[in-house]
């Protein structure tokens, strides 16, 4: 059986279907959930290119720095 992957779009998509309807928003919701499931697949797979010592708190900043230097120049 395939195995689906919640990615970054689907849970956008889910988030403003849930705030147009009107429904819970909450951080227990389940556009929240949805969120963290997309985060915590976008870090793993991130995780998994690279090599299996840069776990942890580093990880997230060199990402935001590589975020933060794209087509600013």
């Amino acid at each position: 059986m395939p195995t689906h992957q919640m990615s970054k779009s689907d849970a956008s998509r889910i988030q403003s279907t849930q705030a147009q309807a009107g429904k819970d928003m909450s951080s227990g919701g389940f556009a929240a959930r949805a969120q963290s499931a997309a985060d915590r697949n976008a870090n793993n797979a991130a995780s998994n290119v690279g090599s299996s010592s840069s776990q942890g708190s580093s990880s997230g900043s060199q990402q935001s720095g590589q975020q933060a230097n794209t087509g600013k120049r």
